[in-house]
């Protein structure tokens, strides 16, 4: 086998996206994103405010085969010149992710090439380095609708937990305060669009655990806050003025905190990852704040922030030019920590 140069394709379904990604690289060398296909779910599960898991696999295993044979026909590669193949097998909707690498082994079985089992949060972890040729010691920060994880990055495979939430991730703590609101489903988009229009310092929302000494989190008392705060108005507050404050909030503990992880660690640069990462004033405190402390900002492209596939393969390429694969016999592992 060739591990000079590999083809690799790679299968996201860990929730409610659909994505299949074809990636090309080598050692040393950039690596070539050939084909990213997605096929949202998010209509149909807005009208229950909420990912519906049966919903979910179902849709998955509608949609799955079309989105290979597209990436297969964008990349301009035909599957005999895959040289190993990829799925999520954690963490995520267990129904979910059965259907991603049972298929993923499949093919992999067929074509007698190797498999790589890839954990959900390591494809966010990678993502922002994933047109780059390596992936440099960092501070990392992934921040989802189901995790807030900062970590210290060594290389590849070499990572080390600072700090996570204790309750709420701040992507659910979004989308619930956006119910709250009256918002559609997922909050996080729609917040951020009511909040331009408003004063992030209209309310004083509590900033929780951020002079404490530990790098965890918790976002329950900021949503509990927003709660609290509408049933005293009534409901008759300014929309726009709750949503930048509760906002501005979210983003003073994620900036803080992990600048003050970056300065423990001693890191000069800070990767920032996961579905929230797309906030442009999240993205945007983080540059004001890299700035001034002097250090350097990783943000992974829009397109790579929300779950795909593209991020799934960097993190099995990686692996499979190292030599790494995965028994075709291991098992989905729907709460799988990254470390």
């Amino acid at each position: 086998m060739n591990l000079v140069v590999a083809l690799l394709l790679a299968i996201e379904s860990s929730c409610d996206e659909t994505a299949v990604a074809i990636v090309r690289g080598s050692v040393g060398q950039a690596t070539e994103v050939l084909a990213s296909e997605i096929s949202s779910q998010i209509p149909l599960h807005r009208e229950h405010g909420g990912v519906v898991p049966e919903l979910a696999s179902r849709n998955h295993s509608l949609h799955l085969r079309g989105l290979v044979e597209k990436a297969l026909a964008d990349a301009g590669v035909a599957m005999g010149e895959i040289d190993a193949f990829a799925a999520t097998t954690g963490p995520g909707l267990a129904s979910s992710l059965l259907i991603g690498s049972t298929a993923a082994k499949g093919m992999a079985c067929a074509a007698r090439r190797p498999f790589l089992g890839i954990n959900h949060l390591e494809g966010h972890l990678l993502s922002p380095f994933l047109d780059q040729t390596q992936v440099p010691p960092h501070t990392a920060l992934i921040v989802s609708g189901g995790h807030t994880l900062l970590l210290d990055v060594e290389g590849p495979g070499r990572y080390q937990k600072l700090g996570s939430t204790r309750d709420d991730a701040a992507g659910e703590a979004y989308d619930k305060v956006g119910k709250m609101l009256g918002l559609p489903y997922p909050g996080g988009p729609e917040i951020e669009k009511v909040a331009r229009g408003g004063n992030p310092r209209a309310y004083d929302f509590p900033r929780s655990m951020l002079h404490e000494p530990h790098l965890d989190f918790s976002f329950s008392g900021l949503k509990t806050a927003v709660l609290y705060t509408l049933q005293k108005e009534k409901g008759q507050l300014p929309l726009a003025d709750l949503a930048a404050s509760f906002q501005q909030a979210v983003i003073d503990i994620l900036v803080q905190k992990t600048l003050r992880a970056a300065q423990q660690t001693g890191r000069r640069q800070i990767a920032l990852s996961g579905g929230v990462s797309l906030n442009q004033a999240l993205r945007q405190a983080f540059l004001v704040a890299g700035d001034r402390a002097g250090l350097e900002i990783s943000v992974a492209s829009p397109v790579f922030c929300t779950d795909n596939a593209a991020m799934i393969a960097f993190a099995a390429l990686l692996r499979h030019l190292a030599g790494e694969s995965s028994p075709l016999g291991g098992d989905i592992h729907p709460n799988l920590p990254l470390v």
